[in-house]
């Protein structure tokens, strides 16, 4: 491919992204952003180029879904046994250990990034791609901290790449229709959510585990990123980090993208007003092995002052909210003046209308797939439903300011949070500044 038509190309893609800005949630546009731009006649044949960073667990499942419709041209991991597997599976794909070293030296040659790592790495990953100009689909949660979530939806809105979160249910019909349904006003004014998840199903609530010799093919300080540093020890790589503060994100983190989702669609649940936690208690090293989170949103011209109640660990709302139904490990529950809407599964997928009938008629976007919808916004068309800009970046925020009161509530109650969206500042709690925004190891910036 000729040098020319590489920026040719490359500028078509950041062009039309640029025009594709418009958002649509449940069958309505972004009025700040206008509606969306129709996808080019004439977009290039040729396919993207994709660099993973992450390849193992979801980043497997990740560039599996890129493979089907673009080249992988690099792969990443800090882990030689998971890149020596992936580059089996992609042996034109050059190998990296480093994210930033895959960017110094492959830039040029991407078109998009996926990045599929803990927690913890991901706005460092993900805002130096779109800096670069590059598309990006980040896993769930957008990010480890709630300043991460803010900084990661402006670099895509100043970068006007096409962004995606994985949560992948976001695409699902079972959840659009479910959200439009609400939206119809069909449960009446809706005042009270409750979500819940099996999770944690890794040990939390403990001391660090006692320092061992690590790996020989993991690139510790590589894993660390821009965490702390400390020792490596067996429980945090490669699944146990979600339960450690340093590097994930709890339960909450891990399934409020997914099992929130519903409820966030249908009700516009951003910028919460207060936060309030009940926990098993922790140490501030390992995340509770319960805890019961109640969020508070302000009403809008869409709906009144609505509470969330979130549980994990075993705990469950009250049974008799959801009036002889079984209850599942996971779902959610709507409960308006008029009806209520269960839904029992993590994604939304599934729902149940309780006191009230579906009505005949909804619209929603009908979604050709969650990946799909990347690709196609890489290209020219409408964004993808969870771009992090409009959708993925404050669904994240809300989904984190959780930890804040699960943090304050270490000795197993805490205050009531009370919460300046806009500046991202609680008002009343005073030492919450590092875990709003955490400070960064040398070597990592995200800007």
């Amino acid at each position: 491919m000729s040098s020319s038509f590489k920026n040719t190309r490359r500028g078509f893609f950041q062009t039309t992204a640029a025009l594709g800005v418009g958002y649509w949630v449940a069958g309505r546009a972004s009025a700040e952003e206008g509606a969306p731009a129709e996808k080019p006649a004439d977009a290039p044949s040729e396919k993207l180029n994709f660099a993973c960073i992450g390849v193992e667990g979801k980043g497997a499942s990740d560039s599996s879904d890129a493979a089907r419709l673009a080249n992988i041209v690099a792969i990443c991991d800090v882990d030689d046994d998971k890149l020596n597997k992936a580059a089996a599976i992609y042996p034109d794909a050059k190998k990296f250990y480093d994210f930033r070293d895959l960017f110094d030296e492959m830039s040029g040659r991407i078109d998009a990034a996926t990045v599929s790592t803990p927690d913890h790495t991901h706005a460092a990953a993900a805002i130096r791609a779109m800096k670069e100009g590059k598309a990006v689909y980040c896993q769930k949660p957008l990010t480890h901290s709630i300043w991460e979530a803010r900084r990661m939806a402006e670099v895509a809105r100043e970068t006007k790449v096409a962004t995606q979160m994985g949560n992948q249910g976001t695409a699902g019909s079972g959840l659009r229709k479910s959200a439009a349904i609400v939206q119809a006003g069909t449960l009446g004014p809706v005042h009270e959510v409750h979500v819940w998840t099996n999770r944690p199903i890794w040990p939390q609530g403990g001391p660090r585990p006692e320092a061992k010799p690590v790996p020989k093919n993991l690139h510790w300080n590589l894993w660390l990123g821009p965490a702390p540093q400390r020792e490596y020890a067996n429980g945090y790589a490669p699944f146990a980090w979600r339960g450690w503060w340093d590097f994930g994100t709890g339960a909450l983190g891990d399934m409020a993208c997914h099992t929130m989702n519903l409820p966030f669609m249908a009700l516009d649940l951003r910028d919460p007003i207060s936060v309030t936690a009940e926990t098993a208690g922790h140490n501030k090293e390992s995340y509770p092995k319960w805890s019961i989170i109640q969020y508070e949103f302000a009403a809008n011209d869409k709906r009144p002052a609505v509470k969330l109640t979130w549980y994990d660990g075993g705990k469950r709302p009250p049974l008799e909210l959801l009036e002889g139904q079984e209850v599942k490990d996971s779902g959610s529950l709507m409960i308006g003046e008029k009806g209520k809407l269960y839904s029992p599964d993590d994604y939304g997928g599934a729902m149940k209308l309780m006191g009230v009938e579906a009505p005949e008629n909804v619209t929603f976007r009908e979604s050709s797939g969650h990946f799909s919808e990347f690709v196609e916004a890489i290209k020219g068309g409408s964004p993808a439903v969870s771009n992090f800009a409009d959708y993925s970046g404050p669904l994240t925020e809300m989904v984190l300011l959780g930890n804040l009161a699960v943090w304050a509530a270490d000795s197993g109650s805490g205050p009531k949070i009370e919460w300046d969206a806009k500046s991202l500042t609680a008002k009343n709690v005073p030492n919450l500044e590092k875990l709003i925004k955490p400070d960064y190891r040398a070597g990592y910036s995200i800007g």
